[in-house]
This record gives C-alpha cells, structure tokens and sequence, in this order.
C-alpha cells in the first residue's frame, strides 16, 4: 500500500523544524549566559520548548502522510515519543551550553542525540498501530539514523559556535534552516523506509482529521516557540542592560578609585597613594637591607605666576612641570602632587646617596627651562629636600616629613637647590610652631611696639621724618627684631592683622604729637606683601587715618619694588587711589629687586629709599659708589627724593651730600627711639651735633 504526502504539511513542517533549530540556537546563548537557578530553569524551559518544536515538527509531517484507510494514533505512545523528544532536547541543550565542546564530548553527544531523535520518530511511527505491522526498508532505516546523528553533530557544533555570538541574526537564521532541513530530511527518510501491507488496517480507529490536527499542533507549537523567543528577547535584554549597568558601576567605581588616589589637575598620584607605596617601597627595603629616597620639590616664586597670569597658568604650567618630573625617573619610581606646587618623588630602591643626588639635578635642570603657555614664556625653579631610609625616617609620614624640612631649609637659605635632612632640622619646624602660638598670643596681649627713626635733610639736618618700625616686646626674650619674626607673620598671614595695628598706632601717635604742639613730621610705615594684596588695603588706611585724625600728608608708606612688580598692572591702580588719598608713597630696599624702569615711571611714587647694602660701603667701593650715583641721578630725573638708610659714618653722609642725596636715616644720627625717647627729642628740637649727647643723657641704664 501506497501513499501521498501533502506539500502544504511538508512545508509547514519544515518552518516548524527552522523556528525550532533557531529557539534551539537562542536557548543556548540565554542558559550560557545565566547560572545558579535562572540557569537550570532556563535548561528545563528550553528543553520543553525545544522538545516540543522538534516533535511537532516530526508528527505534523507524519499527518501530512496519508493512506487511504483511515488512521488514527494511540495517544499513550504519542505523549511518549514528546517525552523522548524533551529528554533529547534537554541533553542537547546540556552539552552546548558547557564551557568546553571537544571533538571527543561532541562525537558521543551527537550519536546519542542522533539515536533519540530516531527513537523519537519510530515510536510515533509506532503510535500508527496498524495490522499487519509496518516493515522498513533496512538501508533507508539504516540511512535516517545516520543522517539523524549527522543532524545532531551539526547542530550541537552549531549551537555550541554561536551560542556567545548574539549580534549575528543572520548566521543564526542560516543555520537554523540548515539544521531544520537536516531534521525534515532524516524525518522523510525515516517515512520513506516505512512499508505497509496491502490489506493493512488502523486497530485504534480513526482520528480527526489530519489538516484540522495539523492546524491544531502547529498552532499551539508555534505560540510555545514564540512565547519562548519572546521570553528569551526579555531577558536577554535585561540581562544586557544589567550588563551596561555593571560595566557603567564598574567604570565609575573605577574612575571614583582614580580620583580618590590620584590628583585631578596633574593625574599624579596624591598623598594618600604615595603613603601606601612609600610603606611597600620600606617593606621591601627593610627585606632587602636595602634603601629608598623621597624627594620633596616645591616650586620658587609659583605664586607670582599665579598671581599675575592667572590660574589658567598656573594650572597649565603644574602639568608641565608634572610631565617633566615624570621624565626624570625610573618606570618603578613615582611622582606625586601634593596639592599647590608641591611634588613628592619616590625613589625605590638607591644604591648610593649620590643617586638621588643625580636626580635632584635632573629635576632642577628641568624644571628651570622655559615653560610657554597661553602666549606667555614662564621660567620657574625649585627647592628639593631629600630624605633617605632608614636614616632619616622608617615610615611614610616620617619621609614626607623630613623631606618637606629639607626643602623648607633650602627655600629659606638660597632656593633652586638641593639638601638633605639632617638630624640638626628636627628642630625647626617645632620651634617654628611654638613661634607662631607665641606670635599669635602677643597679638592678644598687645605686645609688639612702635620704635621711630629720624630721618633728616642731608644738607641742612633739618628733621623731615621718621621712620615706624616694628618691635616685639617678648616677656621672657626681651626685644625681639622684626627679622625674627615677620617672616613667619607673613606665610601664617598674621603681618595682616599686625599691620593693621602698626598703620593704625603710627598714626595715632603722629597725631598724638602733633595735637601737643610737636613739630609736624611725616611717618613713615612700611606695607607687607601680604598687606599690598589685601583688597580692601585702600578702605584700611582710610579707615587709620579718619579714626586718628592724621592729615593723609604726614603719612609715607613704604613699599618694597618686589612686591610691586609681582603684579605690576594691579599696582598701578592701587598706587592711584593711595595716590589720590594724598599719601607720599616710597619705594624701600630700592636696588635690590626688579628695578625695572619701564614700570617705575608709571608708577605713582614720591620717594626711593637706596638700600643699606649699597650705603655700607658707598665711600671705599667703587661698584657701591657707581650705583648709588646712578640711583640718585635716575630718581631725580624722574622728579623723585631719595634716601639712603642704615648711614653709620660720616664718610658716608658726605660722599651723599656729594651727590646731591635728599635725606636719611640711620645710627649716625639716631638708633631707632621707643616713643616716648622720641617724644623727648622733639620735645628739645635739638641739632643733629647735640643729639648724641642727649641720646647718652636719656639712654636707659
């Protein structure tokens, strides 16, 4: 007996068997991307649909057969040969989804995936139950298990290749048509090898009919497939967005690590990242009877920059200067930025001292070469400390810290240098600390005083002025000299109070003498750097003088030409309103600093004051001499007075009267005067030939 297929069943079947491979394909790729629980879910899930796909297809091409007697299908046998094709879906799903496929696994795996899917396709034949029993053809029987096991070995290599591959639809589309042809092929070989009698019979009766049915399963498998793929389509873009997430946590935590160890201007690393690496650099030293050097390296003048050029700049010239201290050191080593223009180098391992020696002078070397940026060429240099262990310190913090002290020594002594740390530095920065309380309480308890120097007319020896300089009044040190201590006021910012009070008590005393009938002088007060950038400098003084009562006249300020020209163009401004105030402004310690004479005419100015160190030996150096002479010429050229200070002989008075010098100051004449010695002296309105003797006269002691 004969029959005949119908072509409408036989495609449906192969589009079935395709969207089943390609399900297949899917699952892989979502059971190899899950673990624990949604992995093994996922399996049992994927078996289910899969199975499902793949015995539909087989049943609906057994529908698509027909013979012409009735047939029917015994559902027990049915619902088995589903089972089989679960359990052969499941193991399939299994063996794509390991983390290795060798040929070995693949070959075995292939075989008895092959054999199920037969098993699954000769017990639905099974389930036709027709009398007498179906008869296969032994070469077609033997021809669609091979082609079965075939099948299998291409779509678990298939499957296992594509599995991590999701971007490639198009090659998964491919391949399950490929696999699907391959299992409607073994199905109608299978068919082809199926005999049946002349006189054969169906013993369970007959079913419904075959399209209806056909319909039915196709149906339904469809929706489990597709109700699959969507679920797959879920997941798959969850666990994708769960993926970004992740990545994109990653990456911030990663970047949040990155800023938190490292700076964010120069990309250096910082404090808390040197620490850690200097503590294994010791280890390791401590191990290996080894050594390791820090380098402390802060830049000279780097606020000038800033303060002039801004800090667009000075930003710009920071990573410059990081990048070349980066060139100047070994891979293992690191560069740090503290914070402003400090750098810390870690130098691993030293042999000898004179290593780190050699890169402090690479340093230096490099730093001090020109830095272009914005338009501007800038020249800066460098101050390096060097600490080495053990013998300057066996910890991080004790490294950093002897370092930091060395540098502090080199700045303070001579800059764009070098030194190590010696035992005699620990003393410093101690000592300094308890400098600063003790400055801070005298603040408080109003210890610091006004003495005054005369200043007089070089030619007549009249009294023109005097000069308000600043004394400490220590309870347990006695006089302490401003050298002592004005630098430290000046980095802590405590010269702007103290200022404050020195502008404020040279007023009211000059105001004071003048109220009792005393010779009308000009007080002199010199301003701070610190002072000078003070914004609200100008209301200050006015506020000194309206609270006093000081014509603004009687009031010199002097002002040091260094702290001018750190930004010139601010300076102009400030010195026209000071200017329009009515208040003479000098130039003080003139000589020693940028002189710059493209600036000086601009500049609203009424005095310059030649330095001491010029003065010293004006009468017996001719270099002295010459720029003195050269000083005084320039001065009144521009319509300027000059004084000289710190004039101790006679010799030098005269070489002055000489040249046509206006006034000065100094030990010849008078000491500086506590205020009430100098109250006395105005009081006698004495000569300048009487003055010594009434100094010896009213001297203390």
């Amino acid at each position: 007996m004969s029959g005949s297929y119908n072509f409408w069943l036989v495609f449906v079947s192969l589009a079935v068997a395709s969207l089943a491979s390609y399900t297949a394909l899917d699952l892989a790729s979502r059971i190899s991307a899950s673990e624990g629980l949604p992995g093994r879910l996922w399996l049992l899930g994927g078996a289910f649909s899969m199975g499902t796909g793949i015995w539909s297809m087989h049943f609906i091409g057994m529908l698509a057969f027909s013979l012409p007697i009735p047939m029917g299908y015994d559902v027990t046998v049915t619902l088995l040969s589903m089972l089989i094709a679960i359990i052969v879906s499941g193991f399939a799903l299994l063996m794509v989804t390991g983390s290795t496929l060798s040929k070995r696994r693949l070959l075995i795996a292939g075989v008895l995936m092959g054999l199920g899917i037969s098993s699954m396709h000769y017990t639905g034949m099974a389930a036709m139950d027709v009398s007498p029993p179906i008869r296969y053809n032994p070469v077609l029987f033997a021809a669609s298990i091979g082609i079965a096991i075939v099948a299998s070995l291409a779509a678990l290599w298939i499957a296992f290749t594509l599995r991590s591959k999701a971007r490639i639809a198009y090659a998964r589309l491919g391949s399950a048509v490929i696999m699907g042809m391959a299992i409607v092929g073994m199905h109608y070989t299978a068919m082809a090898a199926a005999g049946f009698a002349p006189d054969s019979v169906c013993t369970t009766g007959a079913s419904a009919d075959n399209s209806w049915m056909a319909a039915t399963i196709t149906i339904i498998t469809l929706l489990i497939l597709c109700e699959t793929l969507v679920l797959s389509l879920l997941d798959a873009r969850m666990a994708s967005k769960t993926a970004r997430m992740a990545a994109s946590l990653q990456d911030a935590n990663a970047e949040l690590q990155r800023m938190v160890l490292h700076d964010a201007l120069t990309k250096l690393p910082n404090r808390v990242l040197l620490a850690d690496r200097i503590e294994q650099a010791v280890e390791a030293c401590r191990r290996n009877s080894a050594q390791c050097a820090v380098l402390f390296i802060d830049l000279d003048r780097f606020k000038t920059v800033n303060d002039s050029l801004g800090h667009f700049v000075g930003d710009e010239l920071l990573r410059t200067v990081a990048e070349r201290l980066r060139s100047t050191v070994r891979h293992e080593d690191t560069v740090s930025r503290l914070g402003g223009d400090e750098f810390v180098i870690l130098l691993r391992n030293v042999v000898y001292a004179d290593d780190a020696v050699q890169v402090a002078r690479k340093i230096i070397e490099v730093v001090s070469q020109p830095i272009r940026s914005h338009g501007h060429e800038m020249h800066v240099t460098c101050s390096v400390g060097i600490s080495l262990y053990p013998s300057h310190g066996e910890s991080a913090e004790a490294l950093i810290t002897s370092a930091d002290v060395a540098m502090y020594h080199v700045k303070k002594a001579r800059r764009n240098d070098f030194e190590f740390f010696t035992a005699e530095m620990k003393l410093f920065f101690p000592k300094r600390l308890a400098l600063e309380n003790e400055l801070r309480k005298a603040l408080e308890h109003k210890q610091f005083v006004l003495h005054y120097q005369p200043q007089l007319d070089v030619t007549s020896g009249e009294l023109t002025g005097m000069e308000a300089l600043l004394r400490w009044n220590h309870p347990e040190r006695g006089m302490v000299m401003p050298a002592e201590f004005i630098p430290l006021a000046e980095e802590t910012g405590l010269i702007v109070p103290l200022g404050r009070w020195a502008l404020h008590e040279a007023c009211s005393q000059n105001k004071a003498w003048q109220d009792q009938g005393l010779r009308r002088l000009r007080v002199a007060v010199n301003l701070s750097g610190v002072q000078f950038q003070q914004k609200d400098l100008v209301e200050s003084i006015a506020l000194a003088l309206s609270v006093s009562g000081l014509d603004p006249r009687y009031l010199e300020l002097e002002i040091t030409e260094t702290v001018i020209m750190q930004n010139a163009s601010d300076a102009i401004v400030m010195l026209e309103k000071l200017s329009q105030m009515g208040v003479d402004i000098s130039i003080d310690d003139f000589g020693t600093g940028y002189s710059s004479l493209s600036y000086l005419k601009r500049f609203k100015l009424d005095k310059l004051k030649i330095d001491q160190a010029f003065i010293r030996n004006v009468s017996t150096d001719q270099d002295d001499a010459a720029i003195v002479k050269a000083i005084i010429a320039l001065a009144h050229s521009l319509r300027l007075r000059v004084i000289a200070e710190g004039v101790e002989h006679e010799e030098q008075l005269h070489f002055l009267r000489a040249l046509g010098n206006d006034e000065y100051q100094g030990y010849l004449h008078s000491r500086p005067l506590p205020a009430a010695e100098l109250e006395r002296y105005l009081r006698a309105d004495l000569r300048p030939e009487e003055f010594g003797r009434f100094e010896r006269a009213y001297a203390p002691g």
